[in-house]
């Protein structure tokens, strides 16, 4: 290590207690996405108190600390602030059910440890470039109900990365640099690079039926019920044509079945979710679904409509920079990096904001128990806060000393697969689908 690489150890090192005591606030009072405020309002608050310039309401809760000037490229560290509904996990909200059983505070951790480090004028005088923290709202998925509410505050697009795409707060972005609790199996404590991923999208789907007398004349009703498990029995026949490749999930929940048991229930409403590694996969496997229900509808004399309910992109995979692996050498960590064939089945709106720039990605260990499970909790701070904001923080370093010459290396070499105008148009074209 260089000086100021020690330097930037020992900074994180004397507001350790402070890092800690921030993740364990977070996670006694978990948010769901969207209404992230007691945790956007701390962020902020320390943001402030270190220097940085800081921006709130962003996507309704986001918030970020800038540091720098624009005459070199912008690293954006981000951090993400929501919970996970889990209503049987011991620090669950007691009203919205939700806790931070996925982690997300371990990661705002990490991102504010590294706030601190580089809040010293010695080691910022070492960058070119700005330095961007950004605690983002909404990273889980926001359910269909909550969703016209949203609309209302201004919400169009339904996941904060999305979001903020789309109202222009990434548009100085050239580096995003995310982290994570291990989401796929892995032995070390740290996993470098950003393996593929899923993305989805969803839809929900209103069936409309007849109502009639279920004993006296049920022959003169059209059972919505009858239409939606025809559909929902089609698509597990449907499983045989998905590929191992692609990834494919499909996931159903009814949300409504009819009103009284003695009618033919005339209305149910179904919230559909498919997953692929690919955009385009996800698009053939959307049609299979809509023929299901569409071919039901025929069969019983239904009609079907639907909503668009946004989902993510897939990950665009990316192997660990050079920069990630010299610093997790030189913190002397356990680590693999991402392999060929490493795949993660989940789905994060990462994968949005890898369509758009490079992400530098790690994910870590330090905890027991099962993502989005009653049983998660953190057990070693060390390995899931101080560590990572010790890597976030060396590898920004790296990518902008020498002015700047190996984040201007990545941001040079990658291939966008959307400009963000491109991005915001499909996205929109998606939500226009019926």
């Amino acid at each position: 290590m260089d000086e100021t690489e020690k330097r930037i150890i020992h900074q994180i090192d004397k507001n350790r207690d402070r890092i800690i005591a921030f993740a364990q606030e977070i996670a006694a009072h978990p948010e769901p996405g969207f209404e992230e405020t007691g945790t956007a309002r701390k962020t902020a608050q320390i943001l402030r108190e270190l220097g940085y310039e800081v921006e709130t309401g962003l996507a309704l809760t986001g918030v970020r600390g800038d540091w720098g000037s624009q005459s070199g490229p912008n690293l954006t560290v981000i951090g993400e602030m929501d919970a996970i509904g889990c209503r049987t996990h011991p620090e669950a909200d007691l009203v919205t059910g939700v806790a931070h059983a996925c982690g997300h505070h371990a990661q705002m951790a990490a991102m504010m440890g590294a706030a601190f480090a580089f809040a010293d004028p010695v080691i910022r005088d070492e960058l070119t470039g700005s330095l961007t923290f950004f605690a983002v709202p909404a990273e889980e998925y926001i359910d269909a109900d909550r969703r016209p509410l949203l609309r209302k505050k201004g919400v169009k697009f339904m996941s904060g990365k999305s979001e903020l795409i789309r109202t222009g707060a990434f548009d100085r972005t050239d580096i995003a640099m995310t982290t994570h609790v291990h989401m796929v199996p892995v032995e070390e404590d740290f996993y470098l690079g950003n393996p593929a991923c899923n993305g989805f999208t969803a839809e929900r789907v209103t069936v409309r039926g007849k109502t009639a007398h279920a004993a006296v004349d049920p022959w003169n009703g059209v059972n919505a019920l009858s239409i939606t498990t025809s559909a929902i029995q089609m698509m597990a026949l449907m499983r045989e044509t998905f590929r191992e490749e692609d990834h494919v999930r499909l996931h159903n929940v009814i949300r409504k079945a009819g009103d009284v048991l003695n009618s033919v229930p005339d209305e149910a409403v179904v919230e559909t979710k498919v997953r692929a590694a690919s955009l385009e996969m996800i698009q053939k496997n959307r049609e299979k679904v809509h023929r299901a229900y569409d071919g039901a509808a025929y069969a019983f004399g239904g009609k079907i409509e639907r909503e668009v309910l946004q989902g993510y992109m897939p990950v665009i995979p990316r192997e660990a920079d050079d920069v990630l692996v010299e610093a997790a050498r030189e913190l002397g960590l356990d680590y693999r990096t991402v392999q060929e064939g490493d795949f993660n089945n989940a789905c994060t709106d990462v994968g949005d904001l890898s369509h758009l720039f490079p992400v530098v990605n790690f994910t870590f260990r330090g905890f027991e128990g099962k993502l989005h499970g009653a049983d998660f909790r953190i057990t070693d701070p060390e390995t899931a806060y101080i560590l990572p904001a010790k890597l976030l923080a060396l590898t920004a370093y790296k990518l902008l000393k020498n002015g700047g010459e190996k984040a201007l290396e990545i941001k040079n070499s990658f291939k966008p697969a959307f400009d963000i105008k491109g991005y915001i148009r499909y996205v929109e074209e998606l939500l226009n689908e019926r």
